[in-house]
């Protein structure tokens, strides 16, 4: 059974349906994450997992026990929020015992319990301080430290990096994959953030107006995408647009107007169909002059513009149809970087493997 299972919930403002009709199963120690653009509906589902909405339709069980009429705070399930929600007045040993304190703990269990909690987030130097004197990523730890003491069943996370600058960001992304690897709580993550999801995941739900697109491993999802939206919103990625030539059991022919035929691997499509064919940056290869690489897809393009990223360089590729695809290099070779100039005749190609069709 599934620690937590969400059947056919929706949640309506008016004429806005937030949540609609989302099924969903979770399970115990799993780092499960609630990605999409804003108002897709992330924040009204994790809302009404921690019982500060209720559901117009469906049920939610938590243990198999319905979490109808259970308040919130008699819910097995903390929530850690952007804002931090510390109180100014208290130090941060006195924020993150607060929860002990209001449900009656001995003095004894919860000096032992703050302890294991400071040592957990790295704070024990920093117990007696106020929240002014923190740094942002010290706040988010005290933040993360008062959700597990009470060892919840649940601990949910709204977007709880998104007040952190980009390199702070990226350390405290890794502290939260080891801290829920240690306590093993499941974390119920939400973002708008694709590189933040990917991430930090074991599972990723993909919403967008309230419908969940797609449920996967990130992997899964970034890979192998289910949907045009799925594969425009998670990552980069080209989309041509393509008519099926052949579909058969060992490979698939795809016609892109005013360029040519792709080879692509077999996928659910009839012949005659038109659909999408998704291709990431880091999937294309640029071949320049006098270089012959062995690649099923190769067509000629020019280049139109390049932006350099350090360790890589993007490159936009324009088609003979117009279409622009972007193609990612890395800057690998020692010395100085050359780069390919705008207007410079190019050939880009991918193997078979890489990429997917998707239907319309």
């Amino acid at each position: 059974m599934a620690l937590l299972e969400i059947r056919h919930v929706s949640r309506r403002f008016g004429d806005l349906k937030a949540v609609d009709d989302v099924c969903l199963s979770i399970e115990a120690g799993e780092f499960f994450t609630l990605v999409g653009p804003s108002g897709c509906g992330k924040t009204t589902l994790l809302r009404l997992i921690a019982g500060f909405e209720e559901p117009d339709t469906g049920e939610l069980l938590l243990d198999g026990q319905t979490l109808a009429g259970v308040l919130p705070e008699q819910r097995p399930v903390h929530t850690v929020f952007q804002s931090y929600a510390l109180f100014p007045h208290m130090t941060v040993a006195e924020n993150i015992a607060f929860p002990l304190q209001m449900a009656g703990r001995s003095p004894d269990e919860i000096r032992h319990r703050l302890q294991d909690a400071l040592d957990l987030v790295h704070l024990a130097d920093k117990a007696r301080q106020l929240p002014h004197q923190l740094s942002g990523g010290q706040k988010q730890r005290v933040a993360l430290a008062r959700g597990l003491i009470n060892k919840p069943r649940l601990l949910l996370l709204d977007e709880p990096l998104a007040a952190l600058d980009a390199k702070l960001r990226e350390q405290i992304t890794a502290e939260l994959i080891a801290l829920q690897r240690e306590v093993g709580i499941t974390f119920i993550f939400v973002t708008h953030s694709q590189q933040e999801a990917l991430a930090v995941s074991h599972r990723i739900a993909v919403m967008n107006a309230g419908h969940i697109e797609q449920v996967d491993a990130p992997e899964q999802v970034y890979g192998y995408p289910r949907n045009r939206f799925v594969a425009d919103f998670i990552g980069t990625v080209n989309l041509l647009p393509v008519e099926v030539r052949e579909a058969g059991n060992d490979r698939l022919r795809l016609l892109v107007a005013g360029v040519g035929e792709i080879v692509s691997m077999p996928a659910a499509a009839r012949t005659g169909e038109r659909g999408a064919f998704a291709v990431r940056p880091e999937q294309l290869d640029i071949i320049a002059d006098g270089e012959r690489p062995r690649l099923d897809n190769q067509f000629k393009g020019t280049v139109q513009d390049h932006l350099y990223l350090g360790d890589v360089t993007i490159y936009k590729i324009a088609l003979p149809n117009g279409a622009v695809l972007e193609a990612m290099r890395a800057n690998a070779a020692p010395g100085r970087a050359r780069f390919l100039e705008r207007g410079e005749p190019v050939q880009v190609g991918w193997r078979r493997q890489a990429g997917v069709y998707l239907r319309d």
